[in-house]
This record gives C-alpha cells, sequence and structure tokens, in this order.
C-alpha cells in the first residue's frame, strides 16, 4: 500500500496547485487509505484539510515542509542565509500537532528571512510526537549528496535520526525521472544501508494530475511576475510532480518496494485526531477591587448584572426579574461567564477613556444581562429581542459579540486588550485574497503573455458582481462565448482561468477579527507575520470551530462622525448629551418621513428615502422595520408593511396567537425572531429548537424543512390550529425565513440611525460638518453632503489658508472647507501650517507663506495644490501669478536656507533672498480654467460650476434639474415620465446585459446633483460619436423610479447644446413633468406600492407577431435589464401558439417595463395575470 506524504495544496501559495477537495478525492479514487498534506512554511490549509478528509472517508495526516536555516533561524545575512533547506514534518498524535505548530509559529515571528525558518535548536526541543522525512532534492541531506559530500550527508542523517528517534526518522527518496533524482537515488540507498534509517518513497505532489502541470506553471508565473515563455529555475522541468498511485510508484523504485511499503505504515503512525466545539476561553482575572463586588467570576458578573439593572430600570417587574435570572443561569451554565466579562472590561475601557462605542450589534443586543453590565446600551425588554437568538441550550456554535469603536481610535481599545492579556496570548486573524473571476483572467493573461488590450477585452466582459463565476459570465455573455468559439487563444485563456479560479493568492490580515486565548495564541493555532501583524494561519470561521474566542473589533465611521458633531455643539450647549436625547422628536421623524435623510445612518440611499415617504416612520421600532425590509427579498412585503401600517384595523391574522407576535410589524413577518417565535408559541418549540428551524430555513435545507414541516403541524394542533392555517402558516415563514433579518441587529442600527437623523435635523451645521470630515477620502460623497448643505442654506465655505482648519469646522458664516480635503495636502503638513499660523499670525502675503512653510514639509505639489483650489485667494495675488511664480521663488528660498543654515550672511543682504521678492504680473485664468483646476485638486467645484453659464436654458427648455429626479420629496410625479435633463457627462461605463447585450452607463451632473442614464445598445449607437467627457449636453428620455435605487434615466436621444439653441424654444409650463413629452399613461400606485400590483404567483403576458426580427430584438434587450421572478409568456399571433419564455426572461414587471412593452406592442398585447389565471395555463406550449 501506498499513501502519498508529500502533497503541496492551494494553500502553497501560488506554487501547489491541489485543490483540497480534489486530492482528497483521487486519494480516494486510487484506493489510498490516509493522505498528507505538507505545505510550504505553513498550515493554512490544515484544518479544511483535516475536515475534508473526514468528510471522504480518507485519514487525514498533517504535515508541513519546513524550511530548516542553514546556521540559526536569527541569522539573515543575504549571502549565507538565503537559501534554507526543505524537510518535512507530520503529526503522530497531539504531542507532535502542538510541537508543529510551535515551530511553525517562531519560523515566521522570529525566524523569517524570505521565508520562514525553523532551526535545529527548536527541531531538538520539539520533536516528539513527529515523522521526519529528509525531503526533496532541497532537502540538507539530498544536496549534501548532490554536492558530493557523502560523508557530510551521512552525518547530517545520522543527526536527525538522533533528534527524532530511531523509527521517527526517514530518509525520503523522489524519482520524478530527472537527471538531478538519478544522480542522488542510488547514493540514498547507500545511504539507508549503511546507518540503518528506512527509506520513504513520495512524490513531490504540486497538483492532483498529470493534466494539470500546465495551471501549476501558470500559477508560479503569476506568483514571479513572468510567462510562461520565460525559462523559470524553480520551474519543473516535467510532468511528473502530481498525486501518484502505487501502480505508478512501485515501478520507479524497483528492487525497493519497502520504500514504498513505509509509508503505509508511517501513515499507521499518525493518528492525530483534532478537537472541535470544545471551549478554550481566556480566564478573566479580577482585580482586588472588584472582587469587593464578588470574590469570584460568577459572584461578580451576578453581583454586576443585579447592580446594572437597578441602573437601567425604574420600575422592575417580575418578569424583568425572572428574565435576567433566567439568562444568568444559561450563561453560567454554559460556561459564558468569562466570555462576558471579557467583553464587559474592554468595552468599559473604551468609555472610560471617550472612546465612542456602539448602542450594540448583531443578537447579542438580545441580551438583558449585556445591557446591564453596558456591553449594549438598547433595551431588550422594551424592543422585544430574544436571548435565544444570540445564546440558548441547545445552540452548538459559539455566540458572538460583535462591537462598533470609533473607527479612529479602534486600535486603542485593541492595544488594550494586548496589554491586558499578553501580546502572545492576542493575535490578529488571517483573511486570504482569492482569485476572482476577472482577476483570475487578467492574472492568467499576463502569465500567457498575451496584450493587455485583449486580456482587458475579455476580463471586462466578466461582469464585476458579487459570486460572479467565469462559467456563469459565459452563461449569460453571448460576446464572450462568441469570442472563446472564434479565437483559440481567448478560449485558451478562458480555459485555464476556470482552472485557477477560486485559488488563495495570498494571506492578509482581517480588518476586525482578534482572537483571544487562555494559553498563548501558538500553542492552540499557528501563527504568520502580515507585515508587522502577528496573525493566526487560520481563518475567523475555523477558529470559532476550534472553540477559540474570537472578537471583532469594528470601526464604524458614524459612531465618529456623532461624536464630532456632539464636540462641537458643546462649544455652544455645554450640556449637551448624545445619551439624553428623547427618541420620539416629532419633528426628527417628519424630516424623514420626507425622504430628507441624506447622510443619514442606514437611510440616505435613493430607494430607502422613497420607501419612508411611504411607511413614514414614527418610532425606533418602525426604523427598525425598515432597516430590516430594505433588502432583496423582504422588499417585496414593503407595500403591504406600509399599507397594513396606514391601515391597522384591515390587518387579518390567520390565528389569534399570531397577533402578540406579528401585532409590531402589523401582521407581516419581518425578523428571524418571529420566525422562532411563532415555531414556539404555535407549536410549542423550545427556543433551542426554534432557533434550528429558523437556521435550517434561512440554509433552505429542504430535508430538515420538511420533517419539521409535520413537527409543527402536530404542534399548532395541540393549540387548536388546524393543519390547513398551520401549513400556510409554515409555508409562509419558510418563503421569508431565508430573507429575514435578525432583530436585535437592526434594532441597534435604528439607533444609530435616529441619532444623527436627530443631530441633521437640530444640529445641521455641526452634523454635517462632522459628515463632510468623515469622507474627506470620498470625493464623490463628498459632493454629495456639499449639495445638501446647499439645499439646507448652510454655506460651505472655500479653503482659506487663513481660516480653515484640518477638517471641515463650523463658523458663524457657515462651514469652513477643511485643508485635509485638498489633494496632496498630508495631515502632518498641515498640522506644521496650523502650528505656524497660531505662533505667528496669519498669513499676508504669497512670498511670506512661502517662507514661513518652507521648512513644515509643504512640497511643491502642495503648494500647487492650495493655490488651484483658492485656499491662497487672500494672500493679494492671482492663482496664474502665483503658479507661475513658485518655482523662482522655491529657489530663492532654498537658496537662502543654504547660506543661513552654514552660518553664512546671504549675497542677497541683511534681508535674505526673498525680503524684496515681487511675484510678476499675470493675467488671471480664465472662469473655466479656475474650475477646471479646482476640480483636479478637490474633485469638485468651489467658486462655481460649468453648468452655471447654462442657468437660462433650463427654462428655456424645460429641462428637469436632478436633484428634483432624485429627491424622495420631488421626484414622485415624474415617475415614469418623459423629460430632459441639461448636463455634464462626468462618467461613461460599459456593462454587458445577462443576454450578452451592451448597455452604457452615463453618469450626468448639474449643480443640483447627479444621475445614472442608461443608454441600450441601438440608441447608445446612435448617439455616441457626439458624447465626451466634461461637455454639456441635454439627455432626453423616461424616468424610472425604483425603490430600491437611485432614480436613472433611460435614453432616448441626446442635443448637443448647439443643437438645443436652434432648436425654437418651448413654451412656459407650471413645474413637473412636461406633459406634451409624457407617453400616455394609466393611474399607477405609487411606486413602492407598485410591487403589491405585481401579480405575485402570476405571469406577464405579450403578443407578438413573431419570436425574432428587430421588434423582438428590442423585447430582448427590455427583459435584460428589469429581471426578475415573474415568468414571461408570449403569444405569437402568426402561429397563434403560446409559448413559455425561458427562466432568463423572468421580469418584475416593473412600470416603466410595461408602459414601454405596451408603448412597442400596443395596449392590447400586454397583459399581467393574476396567480388564479396563470393557474389555467400550460406550463410548457
Amino acid at each position: 500500500m501506498f499513501v502519498n506524504l508529500h502533497v503541496h495544496s492551494e494553500y502553497s501559495l501560488l506554487d501547489g496547485a491541489c485543490r483540497i477537495k480534489d486530492m482528497v478525492s483521487r486519494a480516494k479514487e486510487m484506493g489510498q487509505t490516509a493522505l498528507a498534506v505538507t505545505d510550504h512554511g505553513n498550515m493554512f490549509a490544515a484544518v479544511d484539510f483535516y475536515n475534508e478528509c473526514k468528510a471522504q472517508g480518507i485519514k487525514p495526516i498533517i504535515g508541513c515542509e519546513v524550511y530548516v536555516a542553514r546556521r540559526t533561524r536569527f541569522d539573515k545575512d543575504f549571502g549565507l542565509d538565503s537559501h534554507p533547506y526543505h524537510l518535512i514534518l507530520l503529526c503522530k498524535n497531539e504531542k507532535g500537532y502542538k510541537n508543529l505548530i510551535k515551530m511553525v509559529s517562531l519560523s515566521y515571528t522570529e525566524g523569517f528571512y524570505s521565508k520562514p525558518r525553523v532551526d535545529l535548536e527548536l527541531l531538538r526541543e520539539h520533536s516528539e510526537g513527529l515523522v521526519c522525512l529528509s525531503g526533496c532534492i532541497a532537502g540538507e541531506v539530498p544536496r549534501y549528496i548532490a554536492e558530493g559530500d557523502f560523508e557530510k550527508a551521512k552525518q547530517t542523517a545520522l543527526l536527525y535520526n538522533d533528534i527524532f528517534g530511531a523509527g521517527n526518522y526517514y530518509i525520503e527518496v523522489q524519482n520524478h525521472s530527472t537527471p538531478e533524482d538519478a544522480k542522488i537515488l542510488p547514493a540514498l540507498y547507500r545511504l539507508s544501508a549503511q546507518t540503518n534509517i528506512p527509506l520513504a518513497a513520495t512524490n513531490d505532489a504540486h497538483y492532483v494530475r498529470r493534466e494539470d502541470a500546465r495551471v501549476q506553471k501558470v500559477l508560479l508565473a503569476i506568483q514571479t511576475n513572468t510567462t510562461l515563455a520565460d525559462r523559470l529555475n524553480i520551474a519543473f522541468p516535467n510532468d511528473e510532480f502530481y498525486l501518484k498511485s502505487e501502480e505508478e510508484m512501485l515501478p520507479l523504485f524497483r528492487g525497493r518496494p519497502d520504500a514504498v511499503a513505509n509509508t503505509a505504515k508511517i501513515a499507521e503512525m499518525c493518528s492525530f485526531e483534532m478537537e472541535f466545539g470544545k471551549l478554550k476561553l481566556p480566564r478573566f482575572d479580577l482585580s482586588e477591587k472588584q472582587k469587593q463586588i464578588g470574590a469570584d467570576n460568577e459572584t461578580f458578573f451576578r453581583n454586576m448584572c443585579h447592580m446594572g439593572l437597578k441602573k437601567r430600570y425604574d420600575n422592575i417587574t417580575p418578569e424583568i426579574k425572572e428574565r435576567l435570572e433566567y439568562e444568568l443561569d444559561v450563561v453560567v451554565r454554559m460556561g459564558y461567564t468569562d466570555y462576558y466579562l471579557i467583553v464587559w472590561d474592554f468595552i468599559a475601557y473604551a468609555k472610560s477613556k471617550d472612546i465612542p462605542v456602539g448602542p450594540g450589534r448583531g443578537s447579542g443586543a438580545g441580551s438583558l444581562a449585556a445591557y446591564c453590565i453596558g456591553i449594549t446600551d438598547i433595551d431588550p425588554i422594551r424592543y422585544n429581542l430574544l436571548f435565544e437568538r444570540f445564546l440558548n441550550p441547545e445552540r452548538v456554535s459559539m455566540p458572538d459579540f460583535d462591537i462598533d469603536f470609533c473607527y479612529e481610535r479602534r486600535q486603542e481599545v485593541i492595544d488594550y486588550v494586548v496589554r491586558k492579556y499578553g501580546a502572545d496570548h492576542v493575535a490578529q486573524i488571517v483573511t486570504f485574497g482569492t482569485m476572482l473571476a476577472r482577476g483570475a483572467v487578467r492574472d492568467v493573461g499576463r502569465a500567457m503573455g498575451l496584450a493587455y488590450p485583449q486580456v482587458d477585452a475579455v476580463a471586462k466582459l466578466i461582469p464585476n458582481e458579487l459570486h460572479m463565476t467565469i462559467e456563469k459570465a459565459l452563461e449569460a455573455n453571448g460576446e464572450l462565448r462568441a469570442m472563446c468559439r472564434n479565437d483559440p487563444q481567448v478560449a485558451e485563456l478562458i480555459e485555464t482561468a476556470k482552472k485557477v479560479e477560486g485559488f488563495p493568492r495570498h494571506a492578509s490580515t482581517h480588518a476586525a477579527g482578534v482572537v483571544i486565548t487562555r494559553d498563548t495564541v501558538d500553542s492552540y493555532v499557528p501563527l504568520a507575520k502580515n507585515d508587522e501583524s502577528v496573525v493566526t494561519q487560520f481563518t475567523m470561521t475555523t477558529l470559532e470551530e476550534l472553540g477559540l474566542l474570537k472578537m471583532d473589533f469594528l470601526g464604524l465611521r458614524n459612531l465618529t462622525v456623532i461624536a464630532d458633531a456632539e464636540r462641537m455643539i458643546r462649544r455652544e450647549e455645554p450640556d449637551f448629551s448624545m445619551e439624553k436625547l428623547p427618541d420620539d422628536d416629532p419633528a426628527v421623524y417628519e424630516m424623514i418621513s420626507r425622504g430628507d435623510s441624506s447622510g443619514v445612518f442606514q437611510l440616505e440611499s435613493g430607494g430607502m428615502r422613497q420607501m419612508l415617504t411611504q411607511l413614514r416612520p414614527q418610532s425606533i421600532e418602525d426604523l427598525t422595520a425598515a432597516i430590516s425590509l430594505y433588502r432583496p427579498g423582504p422588499m417585496d412585503s414593503i407595500p403591504q408593511y406600509c399599507r397594513n401600517k396606514q391601515n391597522p384595523g384591515e390587518v387579518r391574522y390567520k390565528t389569534p396567537l399570531l397577533e402578540p407576535i406579528l401585532g409590531v410589524t402589523y401582521g407581516c413577518i419581518v425578523y428571524q425572531e418571529q420566525v422562532m417565535q411563532i415555531c414556539r408559541e404555535l407549536a410549542g418549540y423550545s427556543y433551542g429548537q426554534a432557533d434550528l428551524v429558523r437556521r435550517a430555513m434561512s440554509k433552505k435545507k429542504a430535508d430538515v424543512m420538511e420533517k419539521e414541516r409535520g413537527h409543527f403541524i402536530v404542534g399548532c394542533a395541540q393549540n387548536g390550529i388546524s393543519e390547513a392555517v398551520a401549513d400556510s402558516i409554515f409555508d409562509e415563514m419558510s418563503s421569508f425565513a431565508a430573507y429575514a433579518f435578525n432583530k436585535s441587529h437592526a434594532a441597534c442600527y435604528a439607533v444609530v440611525a435616529y441619532q444623527t437623523a436627530y443631530l441633521k435635523r437640530h444640529h445641521p451645521r455641526e452634523y454635517m460638518a462632522a459628515l463632510m470630515t468623515s469622507v474627506l477620502d470620498n470625493t464623490a460623497k463628498l459632493m454629495e453632503y456639499i449639495e445638501e448643505c446647499s439645499r439646507l442654506e448652510i454655506p460651505v465655505l472655500p479653503p482659506d489658508i487663513n481660516r480653515s482648519d484640518m477638517v471641515f469646522t463650523v463658523t458663524p458664516e457657515g462651514i469652513r472647507f477643511g485643508l485635509l480635503a485638498i489633494k496632496n495636502m498630508g495631515r502632518s503638513v498641515i498640522e506644521e501650517i496650523l502650528k505656524e499660523r497660531e505662533a505667528n499670525g496669519v498669513f499676508t502675503d504669497f512670498v511670506a507663506f512661502c517662507r514661513r512653510t518652507a521648512a513644515g514639509g509643504l512640497n511643491r505639489r502642495g503648494v500647487e495644490s492650495l493655490i488651484k483650489c483658492g485656499a491662497l485667494d487672500a494672500l493679494g495675488s492671482n492663482r496664474r501669478e502665483m503658479l507661475e511664480n513658485y518655482s523662482s521663488l522655491a529657489e530663492a528660498i532654498a537658496e537662502e536656507d543654504k547660506y543661513l543654515s552654514g552660518g553664512q550672511l546671504s549675497l542677497f543682504g541683511e534681508g535674505g533672498a526673498t525680503a524684496d521678492y515681487r511675484l510678476s504680473p499675470c493675467e488671471e485664468f480664465s472662469h473655466s480654467e479656475l474650475l477646471a483646476y479646482e476640480k483636479e485638486v478637490t474633485g469638485m467645484y468651489l467658486s462655481g460650476h460649468p453648468m452655471g453659464q447654462y442657468a437660462e436654458l433650463y427654462d428655456r427648455y424645460q429641462a428637469v434639474r436632478i436633484g428634483r429626479l432624485q429627491s424622495a420629496e420631488t421626484n414622485a410625479p415624474y415617475d415614469n415620465a418623459w423629460v430632459e435633463i441639461l448636463g455634464i457627462l462626468a462618467d461613461k461605463k460599459m456593462r454587458t446585459t445577462k443576454r450578452g447585450d451592451i448597455l452604457a452607463m452615463l453618469t450626468v451632473e448639474d449643480m443640483t446633483g447627479s444621475m445614472e442614464v442608461m443608454a441600450f445598445s441601438r440608441t447608445y449607437t446612435e448617439v455616441s460619436q457626439k458624447l465626451v467627457i466634461g461637455q454639456p449636453y441635454f439627455f432626453r428620455g423616461r424616468v424610472s423610479l425604483r425603490e430600491e435605487d437611485d432614480t436613472k434615466l433611460i435614453l432616448d436621444t441626446v442635443y448637443t447644446i448647439e443643437e438645443r439653441r436652434n432648436a425654437p424654444p418651448v413654451r412656459q409650463q407650471q413645474a413637473g413633468p412636461p406633459r406634451e413629452k409624457q407617453a400616455p399613461r394609466r393611474t399607477e400606485p405609487p411606486p413602492a406600492a407598485a410591487a403589491a400590483a405585481r401579480p405575485a404567483g402570476g405571469r406577464l403576458l405579450i403578443r407578438v407577431a413573431q419570436t425574432k426580427g428587430e421588434q423582438w430584438e428590442k423585447l430582448r434587450l427590455l427583459f435584460s435589464i428589469f429581471e426578475g421572478e415573474i415568468p414571461l409568456l408570449v403569444r405569437e399571433a402568426e402561429t397563434g401558439r403560446l409559448l413559455k419564455a425561458g427562466g432568463e426572461y423572468n421580469t418584475d414587471a416593473n412600470p416603466v417595463l410595461v408602459d414601454e412593452l405596451r408603448r412597442v406592442l400596443g395596449e392590447e398585447n400586454v397583459a399581467l395575470l393574476p396567480p388564479e389565471a396563470a393557474k389555467a395555463l400550460p406550463e410548457q406550449a
């Protein structure tokens, strides 16, 4: 029997091409009963490999091909230490596993020098429980033999045999049919005979099958940034480096069957079992002061909860007391007391240092105990949040407190945790960047040496969407399929890219994850280093499986915004506190209900604002529902929710038992917790059982759900609910549970949303200043918020070197632009400028400014940016004068500094080289040039707008301002209307629809905002020649107002300014959509209610002359844009046949689509069929 003991998985990054699932499957297919993983220097794959082997009935052998330093792991001389030896280590048992992870960890944290390296000291100290193989041709023993030093090889083999013990060290022999292997193989046989050290035959497997050799070469080319045509020293000379069978191995080692048989013997020696699910929480040690509250952790925790309960509630009811005691019992019984205390401790630290902390996040907000001790700040009793969604006795996986901190000070909390528990007990967590579809095509294209334009053209045909794969792109995109058919190079590119797609490309550090351990981290998991960060080699989900405590220290920008705004407000109102805000302010809810929520956390997207105008929230509970509903899936329930909220008397429940559960959401299932409550109250489930059902439904486990259906119906019968009603309720739960939201999480974010809305409503200047500061690195958002300030009649004053601060600040005149928003201006440089201004007064002229800031790190690009944006306009010179004189002025200042630093008198006299410097006068730039410079260095126009010169054309031609189309307060009348907008073409992107058709997405800006204009293939072809980015145009089209997205314009045609000016003026009309430009319209429900008018379970029926030709192609384009779930039926007028279109024609029956179909086909040829009518039609025809 043969076992592969030298195998490199995909986690030998950009070298190993063995996907874990495939390599295990192949070993099983060859009849092998065990398999090892031995990646280069790391153990990234260990747990995934172990689980896959167990799943397929193969014994997993955990190992690593370590790098052994030539001297010690601390020696790092380029000439002597750049080429470490290779050595295979395999785990026999738990002791061996612990020793291996210890060595691998230290190879990174202490021994890393181009590679992670161990040394003889570590091998001696941690050899117990390990089997050692002498290594491939890069091993120390084979290298000495290759160099002709047999004696040194023999001494080394005996040394390792002594370190690991007889029977645990093997001389590894390989035969890949290479000259190198042929040269050393006989010597290795002789070495074994002379030392009595047994042989072990391996194949250095880097790919699963022989035909995968090219894929591995591609990975190497990607790793080394070379092409397949380049000769690489590290590339394999042939295609023999794959997983081999016993039948293939025996002929390679004729006369030495023992070498092959010993691999099975080694496999028998290796019997390490990983432990999953057992908690390994760190200890929380009480201080002496804390011991006065409770002598031990449990007592302290209980007493802290009871003390907190009295602080949180004026009226402690028996129900609240009972809830707390129940939670305490579950927490203590399940062993999570220290978990709560650890989280409480670092949150208490953050609050003591005035580091903003979120009110909660995720299901942990459902815990009353967490609320009592200050982990969360949202009342789970008031908002009816379930503890069991977070923790219940039947829950298998570990609960998870995710905490939001101010994103600027999050690191301070992590540093505290490191200090408290010790740097060796805390580590960040690895994450892997993978080769996604587009990236794989680009990487492979480079490796194949293809021209960039060719590769780029192929890559851009793959939609840049979440979960997109090359296979999905091929199915959806006819142009991509055609390219593969017609161009062999493209076909090869795509096929190769498919083979590397999904491979891990590099290791990086998780943005928020931290693991805290009882003993040192490297006694549980191997460590690595990413830059200077020490990280676990296992991902976050794997750490949870192993029972370790991982925490998410998340940075939430809005907490920083709230804290900054609060700080500014206190300058005028010292007693102002966010903790004292009322949560029922009518003015705040009135503002939200108008859709005036731009800049409000979670509520600012166009679609959300549109929904809020119908929902008209009046409480935190309503905001919680809004956040939960505004997502794919639940979005379909928005019209019903809004109707029921406005008409609560019309809400009907299938059984009275549902009213206490669904009353708060007006009869609609919105939350995961409601699914659990229904199971519990109607069918008698325990909360643990209910949570299991909720999980099965959310993951669409059909077998589990059908099994539970029977249990649910039986349980409901005990409460007098008929089988038909129970079956109907279960169906409703099943259809919604996959999309239902965690109420605890939504409630936490609803609180933050309300707080930001309150600040915007009552302290708009301070809030908008803080908000704009938070998006300094996002020009598009900054523009959006500056436009919002304009709408709120808050002047945003341009940058001024004598008045601006680092960030946006509130002044009596408005909000002053921050210097940090200017490109090429770093924080440290600005600090120096502000210090100089504070110490020596304002800057009076350009020459003085340059002299006073010369030593502060302000370079040429920074000065030019300040000039171009107008920040130096107050210094007495125009922008052109400053720009054109700066070079000579800077040289004069540098010359002056040179003499002064040398202690010499200046050649220019006592006043210095710049004392009498005068700028050469120049005529100022044109207005358009000034605006262009402002846009260049700030991303926006500051002293005007290019569209300002065309202001009179808006009224003359009835062009609608974009701000009106985007605002939820004003856009309702424009839904489906024909309008013209006038704006600058700011950007142009090409997309390919699901059916492979071209769609141009044009970004158009005017002085009030920006919007996307969608141009279908034919329309775009007609107008593309005249479109130049940066130029103004009239865009005519139909408005598409969709509740889940910002308003868009579906383009009909484009006019240049000149073309429009030559046209006769349009008669002045009242504000609103131009009547003569609107297509005949039916009376439609409001946008969000439109979904309710769509025939859930019904069909869309159209009648066409034939299913080919020009008209059909236009229809295909329409269906490709309005994708959805409603099937399409087509009646062919010529044949009378009724056809059911394929799934790719399913639509959402959006009113814009239906109107366009009726315009193209005629009113009588388009029908929306209700479910009952649809059932009468054949499924297939």
